[in-house]
Formats: structure tokens, C-alpha cells, sequence
């Protein structure tokens, strides 16, 4: 336990706190001071939450999930200012990007609570084909037969959170929740104010702790149906390889190019720039990774960036002025800086940046770096803007963007509608914006990649829905 008993979070299994005979320290990025401690969760609790939640089998009506649901939106906007200091005390992003993370997780709440009020059924007609009856065909939804394992990250500690469970409540399953362990106590928080808003406590229990303890109990317990993660590469495939017959749903990195062409407006590109670049110190999937940009604007494109860039303000998180907080802690600070000093030395041009202090990294930009460059080859997650200058021909960017192993989103910035189809067409990603950052969308639409960025499931509020479900038919004479 810390040493302060006060400071000491349980896990939830099933609504009961927790405790465990070892915890975990939480400290705050910025100060790198302990805020709190969490039980170190053992093999046993995740056995006893995944025991619990499958011997329960939820009758929650359409009427009563969307009343829970609701309540939990109401309830994550009375709290927005606590939660919002909570994510900035465990995770380091600034208050600014916190507080706009409750009003996302919000929408999240709110709009599955719309979700489950529609039928999810279909009709067929059953007079079609060679032996043509008067029948109808229906098709309806039910929940998973076992539970949903859910493993968040540490980037989104809200709102993440949230796209795992609010669809999994409005279906009417079971969830075991493991939150990141740098950053479990929002999560907690959020597990109080789902029991307060109704929902029955053995649908929902949240283990805390290193995975290197918990996390093949949290893939291969028996009584898992589908198991559900957002996280790295690297991790991600490590649990693809280990999870056996189940269902699966993988949400990992992206490697997001912004193209800029020759006849975009540079100085509405420029902040579409800088803002997917810097929001959420760039630990966002969907940040903008590096700026694809036409030879024959690049000076000026660039010139509009950094006078953006410089205007931004780094430092602490709890500022209600700071624009851009720390990264999760010193050693990814530490690795970010390591591939902006590699890529100099390829032939980049550090513009600004690239001065740690901790967990703080400073807004950071690059121009003329090179495509292959671990920079840009490889998912860096911090507020880093890389530049890669392109010949002025639409197939040969597309080939640039398309040579990462990741395939997530991305933005576009040009006025042209042969272009826009072409990018549309041609990107292998699960998402283009035209005139927006990749990251761009709303909490209910579909999200979600290909390659290295996932199975090709997507998440977003109505397709997690579909994913947690089983589609049944039965037919009637008609």
C-alpha cells in the first residue's frame, strides 16, 4: 500500500472494493510524484470477476439500458471538472484537452442511450430465389453467450474507457475491465458513477495492476467471449497470437499522414496541422504523424506551421492555459527525442523542439525528413510535426502514405474533387478527411483500421454494438 492509506484506490469486482495483499504506485507525469496506489490485481480476481459476470445474466430492458446509459452522460457532465482533473493528474495531457475529453465521453453515453432505443432487427422476404415460400426471414441481436474482456489505454483514460463499455452495457453483456496501469483511476471513477446510475454491479468489475501479472488471465479465462483492446502493436499481436477461439476486436496505432497539395489554403492547413500534431500531447492514434506536402509549397506551408507552432505554450498540465501537457512519462519523452536526433542526423532540419524535461515534451518540428526514417516509419507518439516534402503528383504521395505497415486514418487539404476521389480511393486506411485532421469523427460513426492498425472491426459507438452481439434469424409463415 502507499504510504498514505488515503490515497489507496480498490479494484471493483462486481461493485465491491477490493483490495490486494501488493499495489501499484500512480504517479503524476508532470511532478512524478505518487498521487495514489491500486491493488496489484493476481490471477485469482480476474478468475473470481469473470466467474461472477458469467453466472449473471442481465434482463435489462431497452427502456431500463437507456435510462442507465443516459444518467451515466448526465452524470460524467455534473462531474466533468473532477474527472477532468483526475485524467490530467494521472495521465499529464493538459487540463484544455481533458476537459474536452469528458464532453467526448459524454457524447459517448448519451448517444448509446439513443442507440438501444432502435430495433436492431431486419425483414427479408422469403419469396425469392428457386424455391420460393411465403415466409418472412427476420434477423435480431442478442448479447454475447459469455463475457467481454476490455483493456484500455492510458491516452484516452476516459473516454477509451467508455467505448468499451457504454456499447457492451446497451447490448446487455458483461464487461471485466483492465484499465492501463499508469493511468486506472479515472477508470475506477467511472465504474462509481455507472453503479450509481443503476447498472446492476456483476456487469461490471475493474481489476487493476501490471499486465505482466494479470494479462494471459485477461485473454484466456474460460468464460471470455470476446475480448476487446486498444493498445500497441506490438501487444496487439502478442494477444492475437495467445487468445485461442475467441472473438476478437483489436483497435492498435496509426502512422496518420496529412497531405497537403499545391492548391490548398496553407494557413487553414497549417493549424489542421499543428492542432492533430499537438492535441493530447500527440498520444492519439489518429495524430497527425507527418505532413505530406507538395515541393512547390513546402516553404510556405512551413513557414505558416512554425509561426503556429512557437505560439504554443508547454508546460504544467493543470494550467488552464497550457497547450500541450506531458507525454505518459520520462522514458517515452525519452524515446521521442532519440528518433527526432536520428532523423537530423538523416538529413531533417529540427525547426523547433526537441528539449526534454522529464515526462515534458515540447511541441517539436522537422522539415525535410526523410520517408523512411524511424520518426515517421514507426507510430511516435508525442507532439512532434514532421514534414516530408513530395513531388507534385497525386500517385506518388499516394505511394508515400501508403508504404506504412499502419493504415488508420487520414487527412487531406486540397479543393480539387479529382484529387479528393483519387485520396479517398487510393488510401489504405479505414478513414480520410478532406479539410479536417485524420482524427476527425464523431463518437457514434465507425472507426477503426487495417494493416498494423487493426482486424478491420470498428469501434465507434453503433459498430462496437454489432460487434458485441450475435445475429440470430428465425423465420414465420406469411
Amino acid at each position: 500500500m502507499s504510504d498514505s492509506a488515503r490515497l489507496y484506490h480498490p479494484m471493483k469486482i462486481a461493485g465491491e472494493n477490493v483490495l490486494a495483499d501488493s499495489s501499484i504506485d500512480v504517479r503524476n507525469p508532470f511532478t512524478d510524484q505518487v498521487i495514489a496506489a491500486v491493488p496489484q490485481a493476481h490471477p485469482e480476481h480476474v478468475r473470481r470477476a469473470f466467474a461472477i459476470a458469467r453466472a449473471f445474466r442481465p434482463r435489462l430492458t431497452r427502456r431500463e439500458r437507456a435510462r442507465i446509459l443516459q444518467a451515466t452522460a448526465d452524470a460524467i457532465e455534473a462531474n466533468r471538472d473532477r474527472l477532468a482533473h483526475l485524467i490530467t493528474s494521472e495521465s499529464g495531457l493538459c487540463l484544455k484537452d481533458s476537459l474536452h475529453e469528458t464532453l467526448r465521453a459524454r457524447d459517448v453515453w448519451s448517444f448509446a442511450a439513443h442507440a438501444v432505443l432502435h430495433d436492431d432487427g431486419k425483414i427479408y422476404a422469403g419469396d425469392i430465389g428457386g424455391s420460393a415460400q411465403s415466409r418472412r426471414i427476420f434477423s435480431t441481436r442478442t448479447p454475447l453467450l459469455g463475457v467481454i474482456s476490455a483493456i484500455t489505454p492510458f491516452n484516452h483514460p476516459l473516454n477509451l474507457v467508455s467505448h468499451k463499455l457504454a456499447p457492451a452495457f446497451a447490448t446487455n453483456n458483461r464487461v471485466v475491465l483492465k484499465p492501463a496501469e499508469t493511468t486506472p483511476l479515472t477508470a475506477l471513477a467511472l465504474a462509481d458513477l455507472l453503479y450509481e446510475a443503476g447498472l446492476p454491479p456483476q456487469m461490471l468489475s475493474v481489476v487493476t495492476g501490471d499486465p505482466r501479472s494479470i494479462g494471459d488471465a485477461m485473454i484466456n479465462d474460460p468464460d471470455i467471449d470476446l475480448v476487446t483492446f486498444t493498445g500497441s502493436v506490438s501487444i496487439g499481436k502478442r494477444i492475437a497470437e495467445r487468445v485461442g477461439y475467441r472473438r476478437l476486436v483489436l483497435e492498435l496505432g496509426g502512422n496518420d499522414p496529412l497531405i497537403v497539395m499545391g492548391d490548398a489554403d496553407l494557413d487553414r492547413a497549417a493549424q489542421l496541422a499543428v492542432q492533430g500534431a499537438t492535441r493530447n500531447s500527440g498520444q492519439r492514434c489518429t495524430a497527425v504523424k507527418r505532413v505530406l506536402v507538395v515541393d512547390g509549397v513546402a516553404d510556405r506551408f512551413a513557414e505558416a506551421t512554425l509561426a503556429l507552432m512557437k505560439r504554443l505554450t508547454a508546460g504544467d498540465p493543470m494550467d488552464p492555459n497550457t497547450d500541450v501537457g506531458t507525454v505518459i512519462n520520462a522514458k517515452a519523452a525519452s524515446t521521442i527525442a532519440g528518433r527526432v536526433e536520428a532523423a537530423v542526423r538523416s538529413g531533417a532540419r529540427l525547426l523547433l523542439g526537441n528539449t526534454p524535461q522529464g515526462a515534458l515534451y515540447p511541441p517539436t518540428m522537422l522539415d525535410h525528413v526523410s520517408p523512411d526514417c524511424e520518426l515517421v516509419r514507426e507510430e511516435t507518439f508525442g507532439p512532434v510535426l514532421p514534414i516530408i516534402r513530395c513531388p507534385d503528383d497525386v500517385e506518388q504521395i499516394v505511394a508515400i502514405a501508403n508504404s506504412s505497415a499502419f493504415g488508420l486514418s487520414a487527412g487531406v487539404c486540397t479543393n480539387r474533387l479529382d484529387y479528393v476521389t483519387r485520396f479517398v480511393d487510393a488510401l489504405d486506411v479505414g478513414c480520410v478527411n478532406v479539410w479536417e485532421v485524420p482524427g476527425y469523427r464523431t463518437e457514434l460513426t465507425p472507426f477503426g483500421g487495417i494493416k498494423d492498425s487493426g482486424l478491420g472491426h470498428k469501434e465507434g459507438v453503433l459498430e462496437a454494438m454489432k460487434s458485441f452481439t450475435n445475429i440470430k434469424t428465425y423465420s414465420l409463415p406469411w
